[in-house]
Protein backbone atom coordinates (compact mmCIF):
# COMPACT_ATOMS: atom_id res chain seq x y z
CA UNK A 1 0.00 0.00 0.00
CA UNK A 2 2.91 2.32 0.68
CA UNK A 3 4.24 1.83 -2.79
CA UNK A 4 0.91 2.74 -4.29
CA UNK A 5 0.79 5.98 -2.32
CA UNK A 6 4.04 6.87 -3.34
CA UNK A 7 3.51 6.07 -6.82
CA UNK A 8 0.41 7.96 -6.88
CA UNK A 9 2.08 10.94 -5.01
CA UNK A 10 4.55 10.86 -8.01
CA UNK A 11 2.08 10.78 -10.67
CA UNK A 12 0.33 13.73 -9.13
CA UNK A 13 3.71 15.49 -9.16
CA UNK A 14 4.30 14.43 -12.62
CA UNK A 15 1.25 15.86 -14.33
CA UNK A 16 1.54 18.91 -12.01
CA UNK A 17 5.25 19.95 -13.89
CA UNK A 18 3.73 18.57 -17.14
CA UNK A 19 0.91 20.90 -16.55
CA UNK A 20 3.29 24.12 -15.78
CA UNK A 21 5.61 23.29 -18.47
CA UNK A 22 2.45 22.76 -20.91
CA UNK A 23 0.92 26.30 -19.91
CA UNK A 24 4.22 27.80 -20.27
CA UNK A 25 4.85 26.31 -24.13
CA UNK A 26 1.72 27.64 -24.94
CA UNK A 27 2.01 31.17 -23.50
CA UNK A 28 5.49 31.17 -25.54
CA UNK A 29 4.73 29.97 -28.67
CA UNK A 30 1.16 31.10 -29.17
CA UNK A 31 1.29 34.31 -26.69
CA UNK A 32 -1.96 33.00 -24.89
CA UNK A 33 -2.96 30.05 -22.62
CA UNK A 34 -4.66 27.48 -23.79
CA UNK A 35 -7.01 26.56 -21.63
CA UNK A 36 -8.86 22.84 -22.34
CA UNK A 37 -5.70 21.11 -22.64
CA UNK A 38 -4.28 23.30 -19.22
CA UNK A 39 -7.38 22.48 -17.07
CA UNK A 40 -7.44 18.68 -18.28
CA UNK A 41 -3.33 18.57 -17.03
CA UNK A 42 -4.06 20.23 -13.93
CA UNK A 43 -7.39 18.28 -12.96
CA UNK A 44 -5.12 15.44 -13.96
CA UNK A 45 -2.79 16.20 -11.17
CA UNK A 46 -5.55 16.91 -8.90
CA UNK A 47 -7.33 13.69 -9.40
CA UNK A 48 -3.57 11.58 -8.39
CA UNK A 49 -3.34 13.64 -5.47
CA UNK A 50 -7.01 12.68 -4.46
CA UNK A 51 -6.49 9.41 -4.80
CA UNK A 52 -3.06 9.27 -3.07
CA UNK A 53 -4.65 11.24 -0.63
CA UNK A 54 -7.43 8.61 -0.71
CA UNK A 55 -4.71 5.09 -0.22
CA UNK A 56 -3.00 7.37 2.41
CA UNK A 57 -5.96 7.50 4.65
CA UNK A 58 -7.23 4.31 3.84
CA UNK A 59 -3.67 2.89 5.03
CA UNK A 60 -3.57 4.97 8.38
CA UNK A 61 -7.16 3.82 9.09
CA UNK A 62 -6.29 0.07 8.51
CA UNK A 63 -2.77 -0.40 9.77
CA UNK A 64 -2.62 -3.41 7.58
CA UNK A 65 -0.26 -4.08 5.06
CA UNK A 66 -1.34 -5.79 1.75
CA UNK A 67 0.75 -8.99 1.00
CA UNK A 68 2.16 -6.84 -1.41
CA UNK A 69 4.40 -5.04 1.05
CA UNK A 70 5.27 -8.11 3.32
CA UNK A 71 8.51 -9.54 2.02
CA UNK A 72 7.72 -13.04 3.61
CA UNK A 73 4.18 -13.46 1.57
CA UNK A 74 3.63 -16.24 -0.29
CA UNK A 75 1.10 -15.84 -3.50
CA UNK A 76 -1.75 -17.67 -1.78
CA UNK A 77 -1.88 -14.45 0.64
CA UNK A 78 -2.69 -11.93 -2.28
CA UNK A 79 -5.10 -14.28 -3.94
CA UNK A 80 -9.01 -14.01 -3.11
CA UNK A 81 -12.12 -16.08 -3.75
CA UNK A 82 -13.35 -14.25 -7.03
CA UNK A 83 -16.56 -16.20 -7.52
CA UNK A 84 -17.75 -19.01 -9.78
CA UNK A 85 -17.07 -18.20 -13.36
CA UNK A 86 -18.66 -20.29 -16.53
CA UNK A 87 -16.16 -20.61 -18.65
CA UNK A 88 -18.17 -22.90 -21.21
CA UNK A 89 -20.98 -20.07 -21.54
CA UNK A 90 -21.62 -18.16 -24.66
CA UNK A 91 -23.73 -15.64 -23.00
CA UNK A 92 -21.37 -12.93 -22.14
CA UNK A 93 -20.52 -12.91 -26.06
CA UNK A 94 -24.65 -12.36 -26.64
CA UNK A 95 -24.48 -9.54 -24.30
CA UNK A 96 -21.56 -7.73 -25.74
CA UNK A 97 -23.31 -8.62 -28.97
CA UNK A 98 -26.55 -6.35 -27.64
CA UNK A 99 -24.65 -3.72 -26.94
CA UNK A 100 -22.59 -3.30 -30.04
CA UNK A 101 -25.86 -3.31 -32.01
CA UNK A 102 -27.73 -0.66 -29.31
CA UNK A 103 -24.59 1.42 -29.92
CA UNK A 104 -24.04 1.56 -33.62
CA UNK A 105 -27.89 1.69 -33.53
CA UNK A 106 -27.13 5.35 -32.06
CA UNK A 107 -24.66 6.36 -34.57
CA UNK A 108 -26.36 4.54 -37.68
CA UNK A 109 -30.83 4.57 -36.93
CA UNK A 110 -32.27 4.70 -33.48
CA UNK A 111 -34.64 2.11 -34.84
CA UNK A 112 -31.71 -0.48 -33.79
CA UNK A 113 -31.72 0.63 -30.59
CA UNK A 114 -34.77 -1.23 -29.37
CA UNK A 115 -33.65 -4.71 -30.75
CA UNK A 116 -30.69 -4.41 -28.85
CA UNK A 117 -32.10 -3.82 -25.75
CA UNK A 118 -34.49 -6.72 -26.41
CA UNK A 119 -31.34 -8.67 -27.33
CA UNK A 120 -29.72 -7.67 -24.15
CA UNK A 121 -32.90 -8.77 -22.11
CA UNK A 122 -32.40 -12.37 -23.63
CA UNK A 123 -28.65 -12.35 -22.94
CA UNK A 124 -28.85 -11.20 -19.52
CA UNK A 125 -31.70 -13.43 -18.19
CA UNK A 126 -30.14 -16.49 -20.42
CA UNK A 127 -26.64 -15.83 -18.16
CA UNK A 128 -28.24 -15.33 -14.84
CA UNK A 129 -30.40 -18.48 -15.06
CA UNK A 130 -27.95 -20.42 -17.08
CA UNK A 131 -27.68 -22.54 -13.77
CA UNK A 132 -31.25 -23.20 -13.98
CA UNK A 133 -32.34 -25.43 -16.75
CA UNK A 134 -30.07 -28.05 -18.88
CA UNK A 135 -26.98 -30.09 -18.16
CA UNK A 136 -25.76 -27.94 -15.40
CA UNK A 137 -28.20 -27.23 -13.48
CA UNK A 138 -28.60 -27.44 -9.92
Amino acid sequence: MRTNISLWWILGGFFALVGIAYTTWSLIWYGHVEWVGTIAIFFTALMAAFIAFYTGAVHRAQGGELPEDVLTADIDDGDPELGEFSPWSWWPLVLAFSAAIAMIGLSVGTWMVPIGFGIFLVAIVGWVYEYYRGYFAR
